[in-house]
């Protein structure tokens, strides 16, 4: 139906935002980032605590939440920047498992393994999203849309483009071409001159950021979310969309992401064989297969991606 095709395309606009972050991160300063679920987890806890705990202003919530998704960035490169890349990696997933584990463990602050229904009780922990629901609703009816997800819809999209354009044109400048020359190779840009260090920090923290705007749509869309929202699987999703596209150009990130939409989602809808001797819960692991087999085609036949040079 539209409203199905309408979410996962919702969704699609979500992790186009998550991997911009991580296009920043490796595809062009060159690290390997496998716990990237961890900021978007920081901003979807932190809009949530802040509006239903302290009584703030989804508006004023939302850029506090991001700001502490890249100060998590910041944080985390302090610490790991001058580990070599298999180690920084390593350090990666042991984060996105820390946040999740506090987030899990953290009752009176995160609501636990229930998440945010247990924040304080079901209606006020939907605080932030009531305020986002009017926002959505003034711009559904502005606009003259059938449906809040079609009003969605345009909303994450349109915040995609807009970061997908400012990434692809950063890249441009000297400092996204210093960024290039430090993923090409780290010790000659460091003997002109450049502080690899702390250019790694700053592609770090945007794309900690970047995944903390992920975030904030993610709790917008689905109003109440758990730890077990923001496993390691997500990291690896936005890392297939990544390969799919093609890894050091912006504009392959949407597109990869509607490719891996169309064929997570789509796959439900394959009326033929293979697919017609599962039923629909087997065919919820079949469409890892079938993403699986896609990616492995890429890195075989095109191993750019489908816009990679």
């Amino acid at each position: 139906s539209g409203d199905f095709w309408a979410f996962v395309g919702v969704v699609a606009g979500i992790y186009t935002i998550l991997t911009l972050g991580l296009q920043i991160e490796f595809g062009y300063a060159g690290l390997l980032n496998f716990g990237h679920v961890a900021f978007m987890a920081i901003g979807s806890y932190t809009m949530a605590i802040l509006v239903v705990k302290s009584g703030w202003s989804m508006w004023l919530a939302a850029p506090a939440a991001v700001v502490a998704s890249a100060a998590a960035g910041v944080v985390l490169g302090l610490a790991t920047l001058r580990l070599r890349a298999d180690y920084f990696a390593i350090v990666t997933i042991a984060l996105s498992e820390i946040v999740r584990y506090v987030a899990t463990n953290e009752d009176r602050l995160t609501g636990g393994s229930q998440g945010t229904i247990n924040l304080a009780g079901a209606e006020e922990a939907s605080d932030y999203n009531s305020q986002w629901q009017r926002f959505q609703d003034w711009f559904q009816g502005a606009l003259h849309l059938g449906s809040k997800d079609v009003a969605m819809l345009l909303l994450v999209w349109a915040v995609a483009l807009v970061l997908t354009a400012l990434v692809a044109l950063s890249i441009r400048t000297p400092w996204g071409r210093v960024l290039r020359a430090i993923r090409e190779d780290e010790d000659a840009a460091r003997s002109l001159g450049k502080n690899v260090f702390a250019y790694k920090l700053q592609a770090l923290a945007l794309g900690s950021a970047l995944a903390g705007v992920a975030g904030l749509f993610y709790a917008w869309q689905f109003a109440f979310f758990s730890p077990a929202d923001f496993a390691p699987l997500l990291t690896f999703f936005a890392w297939m969309i990544l390969i799919l596209g093609g890894v050091g150009r912006a504009w392959a990130v949407p597109v990869g992401a509607l490719v891996f939409g169309v064929i997570f989602a789509g796959t439900r809808f394959f009326e033929f064989a293979p697919f017609t001797w599962f039923d629909s819960a087997e065919r919820a692991y079949l469409r890892l297969m079938v993403i699986g087999l896609v990616l492995i085609g890429l890195i075989l036949f095109r191993p750019q991606g489908l816009l990679g040079k």
